[in-house]
């Protein structure tokens, strides 16, 4: 049976869990696994911070040895003592080189990520995190032979481990083999979502114009996807009356379906006529690609307030469908008044 004090950590952790799921939850949106690593690493401090001072017994202040920590400075002091006790500890220093890093302490970081590393020498993750920190301590950001060697150990024991792959073609690329930095990087392709694709495949092509190599195939990478260029006018009484600061919208919706678009651009209102393409690359649901469907349904509306949601007042054009494809186009003209 459970005892009392370890209910109440577990319902502090629990309690850190949900309040850091709140906070963090933008981070979750940009960089899941930024959000994700974030959470862990605070959740495992304050497991740590509860286990010497956060205990009931410790709510006596005849038995309470430290206080709360009331900044994130102490916390890692407490934390550096408590490994300067006992430290057998692999998680807490790596919970340490987190914290140290995310100060940029790099020298720090790396010696606690390779503390952590002799409890788990064949750990991708923390390979990857030492060599990135002994980079980071280097003047010129230089990958050194020690640290190149931890990252091929990495992509040893876990090949697709993104951000080794990345610091070892960087790495390559340092030694000035271009080549070999193209090699390591064009498996990434077939795993990154298309936001990333689009600057690893920029980089790719550098290193390999450098080498003398040819073009990177487009088939070795994430094919382009189809779009539908889009011709925008606007009717010219309406144009006497845009109001200021307005925004563009061109939506592609899926025809008869759910109002959430499959495609969707923002752009400021400059001046009409203006071509529009509207690819996957536009889609906010990673469920539902434009590429996905025949046909779409096309619209374009002018927003006073730059809301995404029709409002009363916007201007918009008539909704045209138009078959996917290659060479797909169409033409919208704003020439209507929400009402």
């Amino acid at each position: 049976m459970a005892t009392p004090a370890l209910v109440f950590t577990l319902l502090a952790l629990l309690l850190a869990v949900v309040a850091l799921g709140a906070v963090l939850r933008p981070l979750w949106r940009s960089s899941p696994a930024a959000g994700t690593g974030a959470v862990l690493a605070l959740v495992a401090l304050a497991g740590l911070l509860y286990g010497n001072v956060g205990m009931p017994p410790a709510l006596d202040p005849a038995n309470r040895v430290s206080a709360m920590p009331e900044s994130l400075e102490q916390a890692i002091a407490q934390l550096e003592d408590k490994l300067a006790e006992d430290p057998d500890q692999p998680e807490g220093w790596r919970l340490l080189g987190n914290a140290y890093q995310s100060r940029g302490e790099a020298a720090k970081a790396a010696h606690a990520f390779g503390q952590a590393l002799k409890y788990a020498p064949d750990d991708a993750e923390l390979l990857t995190s030492v060599a990135e920190s002994r980079a980071m301590n280097d003047p010129q950001r230089r990958f050194d032979a020690e640290a190149v060697a931890m990252l091929e150990h990495a992509v040893q024991v876990q090949p697709m481990h993104q951000r080794a792959r990345w610091f070892l073609g960087i790495a390559r690329r340092q030694a000035g083999d271009a080549a070999a930095a193209a090699a390591v990087w064009e498996p990434l392709l077939a795993v990154v979502d298309d936001s990333t694709a689009r600057p690893l495949r920029e980089q790719i092509a550098l290193a390999r114009n450098e080498a003398g190599l040819p073009p990177l195939p487009e088939a070795a990478g994430t094919p382009a996807s189809p779009g539908v260029t889009i011709a925008v006018s606007l009717d010219p009484q309406l144009g006497m009356r845009l109001p200021a600061n307005a925004t563009l919208f061109v939506l592609a919706r899926q025809p008869g379906g759910p109002p959430m678009p499959v495609a969707a651009k923002k752009l400021p209102v400059t001046g009409f006529p203006l071509t529009v393409e509207l690819t996957d690359a536009d889609s906010p649901m990673p469920t539902l690609k434009l590429s996905q469907l025949d046909t779409v349904e096309l619209v374009a509306r002018i927003s006073a307030s730059g809301d995404a949601r029709a409002a009363a007042g916007d201007f918009t054009s008539a909704p045209v469908q138009v078959a996917t494809g290659e060479d797909a186009r169409a033409a919208l003209l704003i020439d209507q008044v929400v009402r």
